[in-house]
């Protein structure tokens, strides 16, 4: 992979969200930050964006250090960086946005003081040293790599400070849905052109389960070890009979994790 890209902007656009009771007017300000042609996809994540930053918000003090796994061009890192937090994103040059977009989509990231570095962290790892950051956080990415992330997940822990945070969201294999559809022959792993027709794979290559995070928390020594749902993929649904199903269904089902559409890791360092 490429070496090491850096993207600093000013740290003027700083609110303070601690004192928000609603982050709408926040997420219209960072929405208005982006090229045009990406507003549209990043309007349609407020709500998953709002849960993750309200987690982190409760977890760091203000001006805690985050690093973001594979964030790209999403809003997360620059909400967070938005409400008072120190951010870095890391993500590989062959994010498809990233390749169609270039710099451009990162106006965003500039303008709120985000960090953005160019790096293959399954390949090359991470390049901070010990006790570098409060929290350390990876969303709807695990699921594309190519290669075991147990190597890069042990330099997590180091990276953390004792006691720090840290957050995976991944889409889960077992949700409700797919154990209704494949016995219908409805629920194949992706699509063939997606695989046969693209030089490179940035599919799913696999997804976990409930047991798998908490294998993986077992695996990296996490404390105080949470796993939660949500169901931003059946709330999403370009299909308004599943959408008004899965707001229906998302309250009731945050109860078993296990069948929710997408899964979260919670844990923490030891201190």
């Amino acid at each position: 992979m490429r070496g090491i890209g850096l993207i600093h902007g000013s740290l003027s656009q700083q609110v303070d969200f601690a004192g928000m009771s609603d982050t709408t007017d926040l997420f219209a300000e960072i929405i208005a930050a982006y090229p045009e042609s990406l507003r549209s996809s990043q309007r349609a994540d407020i709500e998953r964006q709002r849960y993750h930053l309200g987690t982190i918000a409760r977890l760091l003090p203000p001006g805690g250090k985050i690093l973001d796994i594979g964030g790209g061009v999403g809003m997360f890192g620059v909400a967070c960086a938005a409400a008072g937090f120190e951010v870095t994103v890391v993500d590989d040059s062959l994010d498809p946005v990233h390749v169609r977009y270039g710099p451009d989509a990162y106006a965003a990231h500039r303008r709120y003081g985000v960090t953005v570095v160019e790096r293959d962290v399954i390949a090359d790892g991470l390049e901070w040293g010990p006790g570098e950051f409060d929290a350390i956080t990876t969303f709807d990415s695990m699921e594309h790599w190519h290669a075991s992330p147990k190597r890069l997940f042990r330099q997590v822990v180091d990276v953390l400070k004792p006691g720090g945070w840290f957050l995976l969201g991944v889409p889960n294999a077992l949700n409700l849905r797919k154990r209704i559809a494949v016995p219908l022959g409805r629920a194949k792993w992706s699509q063939m052109a997606d695989w046969y027709e693209q030089p490179v794979f940035r599919g799913h290559v696999r997804e976990p389960d409930v047991a798998d995070l908490r294998y993986i928390a077992h695996d990296m020594g996490l404390l105080d070890v949470r796993v939660d749902g949500r169901n931003w993929l059946g709330l999403k649904s370009p299909r308004p009979g599943v959408a008004r199903a899965a707001r229906l269904a998302d309250v009731p089902l945050r109860r078993f994790p296990q069948l929710c559409s997408d899964i979260y890791l919670l844990g923490r360092t030891a201190k």
